[in-house]
């Protein structure tokens, strides 16, 4: 009887130790203590077994407990992660303030301005706020909305479905697979504005695209698009076939398993059509110096009487290459955009050319090869952040970039404005059709949110067309001198 007791007593104690331990620390080691004790004699087996049962029990609620629990955390913004790991809401955002400051003299009077064109001024240049989802392993939606210009606008809204890793799906708005310079983020771009070829690639669109990386090293993206733009559906019954794109790239230095250079050489391609009535959309629009300052192109307006053909042919082909090695970087694009359609005279079969060639060194060591993945770039993060105490720390890097815009073609008879015009042609093209511009960029990183960027940026106009001129208060203008700021905040 009192064997019974005290076995009954060490039982009861045994199970208040284990059913009241942590459930991780005690979890892996139960049944063996459980043994233990039967083995010893101090637990019969019913009684072990009845503890077992028990832990069990609250085995199973914690972890019940822990699949239903939300964590909250940081990492490229601000996490809520489900206690499985299955389930994660990341919310991201961004401020891009800047300033431009332009050589235009106000003291040039006369009837003609250029409005907000070249003025000096503060401007918000992008302000986003977004959620990124992650659910059942296999599936990742996002949402970005577009907080600055005065409205709220989509920026981006899909669904990416990896049931497939190296065949992902994705469906919404989003960026085509199209320019390294374009799906580098604009939080990561190397100057504070992208270079002329930027303005005729495909980028944020509606469509459909497979995508994944099969190989080491290779990377490839096919979709299909509205080709009319970031929240833009068809809306010509007449031209409503998709745009097809693709884009493919190699990453030489990542096949042969060197991981401190990046030898990236890609190329991509956009076919489709797009209604007359798109024209100067088509064309570019009206092209402005990438300081966002002076219109220096003019493009055609093409219209369509009854009956006619309503469709631009509308073909794009970008090659882009980058060699970095520790903090080293060049990197160039090439894009030709050729445009192909008929008026009731005569056809016409006209390009514009773009490129850019650029190079970055990076002051403070930081690697370009580290922020290099699935064939773009990513964020320059500085080895040390910023200390405004002792004053030390933060990423410096110096940049170099020439850019070219050539439409020349445009300066032909019936495309360009006055005598000879094409009857169809609304709005001949005028101005200037080629363009250099040389960009010159200094970049403090403090730390991986927060960057600051200067840039002076000369262009210069060529091959004045169509009786168009720049003009600012009046004055005509052949170049355009650019002070850059930004101060940019990343979460």
């Amino acid at each position: 009887m009192t064997n019974f007791k005290v076995r009954s007593l060490l039982a009861a104690v045994s199970g208040a130790l284990l059913l009241s331990a942590g459930g991780t620390a005690m979890a892996d080691s139960t049944d063996d203590i459980v043994n233990a004790l039967i083995a010893k004699g101090v637990l019969t087996e019913e009684e072990g077994a009845l503890l077992m049962r028990g832990r069990q029990g609250e085995k199973e609620a914690a972890e019940k407990k822990k699949e239903t629990a939300i964590s909250a955390g940081y990492k490229d913004g601000i996490v809520f992660s489900s206690g499985d790991g299955k389930t994660s809401m990341a919310i991201n955002g961004r401020i891009h303030a800047d300033y431009r400051a332009f050589n235009y003299d106000e003291d040039d009077n006369g009837s003609t301005g250029l409005s907000a064109n070249g003025a000096d001024t503060f401007d918000i240049r992008r302000a986003r706020l977004g959620a990124k989802v992650k659910f059942l392993d296999y599936y990742e939606a996002e949402v970005v909305a577009n907080l600055s210009g005065g409205s709220t606008t989509m920026d981006v809204a899909y669904l990416n479905i990896s049931w497939f890793k190296n065949a992902q799906l994705r469906f919404g708005q989003f960026k085509m697979p199209f320019s390294l310079e374009q799906l580098t983020s604009s939080n990561n771009i190397d100057f504070v504005e992208r270079s002329f070829v930027d303005a005729y690639v495909p980028a944020k669109e509606v469509g459909a695209m497979m995508h994944g990386a099969p190989f080491t090293g290779f990377t490839y993206g096919v979709a299909a698009s509205t080709g009319r733009g970031i929240n833009s559906a068809e809306n010509d019954v007449r031209v409503d076939d998709v745009d097809l794109i693709g884009r493919a790239t190699i990453n030489f230095a990542e096949i042969m398993g060197d991981k401190n250079m990046v030898l990236h050489a890609g190329l991509a391609a956009a076919k489709g059509d797009i209604s007359k009535g798109d024209a100067a959309a088509a064309f570019g629009g009206n092209r402005s110096t990438e300081a966002r300052g002076a219109s220096f192109f003019s493009a055609p307006v093409v219209n369509t009487p009854a009956g006619a053909d309503a469709s631009i042919d509308r073909t794009r082909v970008g090659l882009e290459g980058a060699a970095a090695y520790g903090p080293f970087k060049v990197q160039a694009q090439y894009l030709t955009s050729s445009f192909d359609f008929d008026t009731a005279t005569r056809g016409y079969d006209v390009d514009i050319n773009t490129w850019y060639a650029e190079a970055l060194w990076t002051l403070t060591g930081e690697t370009h090869a580290s922020r290099y993945k699935g064939g773009a770039f990513g964020a320059l993060k500085p080895t040390n952040n910023f200390d405004p105490v002792k004053f030390t720390g933060g990423a410096w890097e110096l940049g170099l970039r020439y850019s070219k815009f050539d439409a020349s073609d445009f300066n032909t008879l019936g495309l360009r404005a006055g005598a000879g015009q094409d009857a169809q042609v609304g709005t001949g093209a005028s101005r200037f059709s080629e363009a250099n511009s040389w960009t010159m960029g200094v970049k403090f990183v403090a730390n991986p949110h927060v960057r600051f960027m200067l840039d002076f940026v000369q262009t210069d106009f060529e091959n004045n067309f169509g009786g168009g001129v720049v003009n600012v208060n009046g004055k005509p203008e052949n170049d355009e001198k650019a002070l850059l700021l930004r101060t940019q905040f990343t979460f």
